[in-house]
This record gives C-alpha cells, sequence and structure tokens, in this order.
C-alpha cells in the first residue's frame, strides 16, 4: 500500500491509498469514472477513443497492466496499458493508454503512484520504451509526465472530415424517389 494525502486532510496527515490490478468488477466503475473525466470539450481527440470497448479491450488482452487506485474501500483512479512488440525488432514498447484520478483526488500524488507501479510492471515486461500521449495544450499533463521522466514531446496533428456535408452533397445527385442516376451505354 502506497500513501498518499487525504483530499479532506491537512497536508501533514497521511492516508493509505491502495494500488492493485483492476478485476472484471471494476470494469463498469472504471468505464464510468473516465467518462466523467475525459470529456469532450475538454479534450475532443482524446474523448473520441473513451468508450467501453477501449476499457474492455485493454482489461482483456493486457490485465496486468490495467490498474486501480483505492481509498478507503472507494475507487479513485486508474491507470490503462499495453505492451506492443513489432515484428522484426527487438524492441518492446509499452504504452500508457489511458491515466486518470478523480478530481477531488488530483495532486494529492494518486497519479504518481498509479503511474510508479505502471513502469515497475513495464520494467519487469522488459519494455524498453514507454511511451504516452496527451494533448499538446494539456499543461498539467505535460508537466506529470515531464516530473516522470518523459521527455521529447512531439505534436500530432489531426484531421477532420464532416460526412454529412458529403452525404447531402451526395443526395442532391440522386433521384426524388431515392434511387441514384445511373446511366449505361448498351451497345
Amino acid at each position: 500500500m502506497d500513501s498518499v494525502e487525504s483530499p479532506n486532510q491537512l497536508k501533514t496527515k497521511k492516508t493509505v491509498v491502495k494500488i492493485r490490478e483492476m478485476t472484471i468488477d471494476d470494469l463498469a466503475l472504471v468505464f464510468h469514472m473516465g467518462e466523467k473525466l475525459f470529456l469532450a470539450e475538454h479534450a475532443p481527440n482524446t474523448y473520441r477513443a473513451w468508450d467501453e470497448y477501449e476499457v474492455t479491450d485493454l482489461f482483456y488482452s493486457d490485465t496486468e497492466f490495467c490498474l486501480v487506485a483505492e481509498y478507503e474501500e472507494q475507487t479513485i483512479g486508474f491507470a490503462l496499458g499495453t505492451t506492443i512488440s513489432k515484428p522484426r525488432s527487438a524492441w518492446k514498447y509499452g504504452y500508457l493508454t489511458w491515466l486518470g484520478v478523480l478530481p477531488e483526488f488530483q495532486r494529492k500524488g494518486v497519479a504518481d503512484k498509479l503511474f510508479q507501479r505502471f513502469k515497475s510492471l513495464m520494467l519487469q515486461a522488459n519494455v524498453r520504451i514507454l511511451v504516452v500521449d496527451t494533448e499538446a495544450d494539456n499543461a498539467k499533463a505535460l508537466n506529470f509526465f515531464a516530473e516522470q521522466g518523459f521527455g521529447h514531446p512531439q505534436e500530432h496533428i489531426y484531421l477532420s472530415m464532416n460526412l454529412d456535408q458529403e452525404r447531402q452533397r451526395m443526395s442532391r445527385k440522386k433521384k426524388p424517389n431515392g434511387s441514384q442516376q445511373r446511366f449505361f451505354k448498351i451497345p
């Protein structure tokens, strides 16, 4: 068990936070916690990937890299990750896919405890490079990961296309009865 400050206690008092491997009973709770943490208005590119399949796929494929943090038997945070081995490469990569802590427990050392346990599991799995990604303007996350020893941040560019406009354009080409005009040349 790891020691961390409780949000309702003075900084001088420590409370025990337990970091453990996630179980099947944690799936729904972790999913719903992520729904509250990864909101579209705060992180549109992250939010797009947070769904029940993301959580269950990580859990079923790499259970040993899925962790939860508990305080007084309440789940207050989680870390979900995986390893990637590429064909014809001796290198094994670790990927911290999701790290989340309830707002009232943020900046209390919980994320640090989750990450340290996750990193320890990656070392045991003989991972050579650990990767994490976040929004380029997420200063809190960038600072947190820099404090953990990550370096060389690379900015990614995401492009989008509004397919509703394409649908509207295509529907204008269709006949009123809904069938598309087709012209065939008959020899």
